[in-house]
């Protein structure tokens, strides 16, 4: 709790207790054993006080109260020494995430109004995930004595039964029930919606509408951190605050997320300005990852429900769902396939078989290849393209002769889900539009080559025009030639001219 001035938080001053969770046998001990060993036991029982202004058997917000009853449960000294410890046992409660305290200003009374916030406490599992609370726990009692309390709380699963196969035997809900969706009940819906928009003291803030607060921030930010510096200078930062939350927001971070890029090296300058791009950059790691493991798990809970179903109901649902093409949208046989099938039955089998038989349609020499499965295995189950849809994708990827690689493929798929293309015409249509405009292309650079290949060259210029050699006559060369004497007379010329310069040097 960071209070400036003591006499904004007096015995005086009201508060309330917010909580949507009640103790069981199992959080009491977490709290005696792992929690009171590190922020001691008046803490603890500041945390019991306010957990007792509600019944145990209710949720949700209990009445005003002067906080001069937490001065008299706790026999603290009513005066600025006990606000002082007071606020120093809740701030112990806060950093170790069993408390948040917030004040709101009543503008009637020109009065603060405190609510502390209580969160349950972290299950064994939770508690040593988490590696701070852990460490601070090994700091306190030893690290012979955690990893006793690790053993006492945490029962492990039976030899026999750590390398066995497991099949998943559980019911969905609908398959045993329901519900009547025909009767609609305004008022029930009225309330529904006005208690899930009730504001509730629930630090995880939707990025989505108003973004995180510093204080949501600042309560998650580990104090021992590199950081902890320049996250708490934030506060009078409300532009960096403003880009934290767009960055958040673009990658779909929660708050602890951004917590954890905000503790990373570098992120901070040495005074103390936010590296946005590194920043950014990070964030943008993180989705990736993210979004692959997503995409991963999507993959392998879609393979394991497959393998539970029954071959009779797979068959049973395939015959009944079979469609029919209509003549308009037929798409013609390739040239390999024209001696195997007709084009009736190639368009059935496009409009209704998997993705899978269809590409052995087109792989005969050998088993298609993993990198190919793997890309259309992708497109179905996690860019949620219909199989009719994705077969007449494997047709064009064929006819047009392109490349089989997983940048080729996912091409044309991230193509057809920009489109909106979700039905098998409209990717009948889509190729065919493909193919056209392929056509045309086409068409205009061949006119283009037989225009200009008489009057102009290659790039485009007129060439130059051609100038005739003019050959002499022979009759005329030899008439042309000088006699003996003639030659003679030359070079008697030439003797004197060079003796004449010979004597002028």
């Amino acid at each position: 709790m960071r209070m400036t001035n003591m006499l904004h938080f007096t015995e005086n001053h009201r508060f309330c207790v917010n909580r949507d969770f009640s103790l069981s046998s199992l959080d009491y001990k977490m709290l005696a054993m792992m929690y009171q060993p590190m922020i001691g036991g008046l803490a603890i029982s500041l945390y019991q006080a306010l957990y007792q202004q509600m019944s145990a058997e209710k949720v949700g917000f209990s009445s005003l109260e002067q906080q001069r009853k937490l001065f008299l449960l706790l026999e603290l000294e009513q005066g600025e020494r006990g606000r002082k410890y007071l606020i120093e046992q809740s701030s112990k409660l806060e950093a170790i995430g069993l408390l948040q305290t917030t004040r709101k200003f009543l503008p009637g009374e020109e009065d603060y109004v405190f609510v502390y916030t209580l969160f349950q406490p972290l299950s064994p599992n939770e508690f040593f995930r988490n590696q701070h609370l852990t460490l601070l726990l090994r700091d306190k009692v030893g690290k012979f004595m955690l990893l006793s309390l690790r053993e006492e709380l945490l029962s492990p699963e039976p030899e026999e039964c750590q390398d066995a196969s497991e099949e998943n035997l559980s019911v969905p809900f609908y398959d045993l029930f329901r519900l009547n969706t025909q009767v609609v009940d305004y008022e029930l819906e009225q309330a529904l919606y006005e208690a899930s928009a009730s504001k509730q003291g629930d630090a995880r803030m939707d990025v989505t509408t108003k973004g995180f607060l510093y204080a949501d921030i600042i309560m998650r930010f580990p104090r021992g951190a590199s950081n902890r510096v320049f996250v708490e200078a934030l506060k009078h930062k409300p532009d960096q605050m403003a880009a934290i939350n767009i960055v958040a927001k673009k990658y779909n971070l929660s708050l602890q997320e951004t917590c954890r890029l905000l503790d990373e090296d570098g992120v901070f300058a040495e005074d103390g300005e936010l590296q946005m791009d590194l920043m950014q950059y990070n964030a943008n790691l993180f989705y990736r990852q993210s979004k692959k493991r997503d995409e991963d798990r999507e993959r392998t809970l879609a393979r394991t429900e497959e393998r539970s179903q029954s071959g009779e109901s797979d068959i049973s649902q395939d015959t009944a769902g079979d469609k029919s093409v209509e003549m308009a949208y037929y798409l013609e046989v390739p040239q390999q396939l024209r001696g195997e099938c007709t084009d009736h039955q190639y368009n059935y089998i496009m409009r209704n078989e998997p993705y899978t038989a269809v590409l052995k349609m087109f792989f005969t020499q050998g088993s298609i290849p993993d990198g190919v499965l793997n890309i259309f295995e992708k497109i179905d189950l996690n860019y949620k393209l219909k199989e009719e849809v994705i077969n007449v994708l494997i047709h064009f990827l064929h006819i047009d002769r392109r490349s089989w690689a997983k940048s080729s493929i996912e091409a044309v798929a991230s193509d057809m889900l920009g489109k909106q293309i979700s039905t098998y015409e409209n990717a009948v249509e889509y190729v065919r539009e493909k193919i056209s405009y392929k056509q045309k292309a086409a068409s205009k650079v061949e006119a283009a080559k037989a225009g200009g290949s008489v009057t102009r060259g290659r790039q485009g210029k007129t060439q130059k025009p051609h100038i005739p050699i003019v050959v002499p006559d022979a009759g005329a060369a030899a008439s042309s030639r000088l006699t003996e004497e003639e030659l003679e007379a030359a070079r008697r010329m030439a003797q004197k001219l060079d003796e004449r310069f010979n004597r002028k040097s």
